[in-house]
C-alpha cells in the first residue's frame, strides 16, 4: 500500500494531519522534507497524484500475481471513483 499524507515535523516528531486507512500498529514509511519557502502546491499535488497512481498500479499487479482479478468495467468504476473524490 502506497498512501501519501501530510504532515507536520516539530521537535523531532513526525505528526500526521489526517490518518491513512488501513495502517497497522507499525508500518514503514518514507518522509520527505519540503522547503516551506519553495513549495508548488498544484505540483506537490500532481505528484501526489501520480504516487496514488502508481499505488493503484501496484495493488492491480499484485491481486492479478494472487489470482485475484477483477473485471475491466470494476476497475474503471474504481477508477472513476477517486477520480471524483479528488
Amino acid at each position: 500500500m502506497l498512501k501519501t499524507v501530510q504532515g507536520i515535523y516539530q521537535n523531532g516528531q513526525v505528526e500526521l494531519t489526517e490518518l491513512p486507512p488501513s495502517v497497522t500498529d507499525q508500518v514503514q514509511v518514507l518522509v520527505t522534507f519540503l522547503d516551506a519557502d519553495n513549495i508548488d502546491l498544484p505540483k506537490l499535488r500532481q505528484l501526489i497524484e501520480h504516487l496514488e497512481t502508481i499505488a493503484g498500479i501496484q495493488q492491480g499487479f499484485e491481486e492479478l500475481n494472487a489470482g485475484q482479478a477483477r473485471s475491466i468495467g470494476s476497475f474503471i468504476t474504481e477508477m472513476q471513483s477517486i477520480a471524483r473524490q479528488r
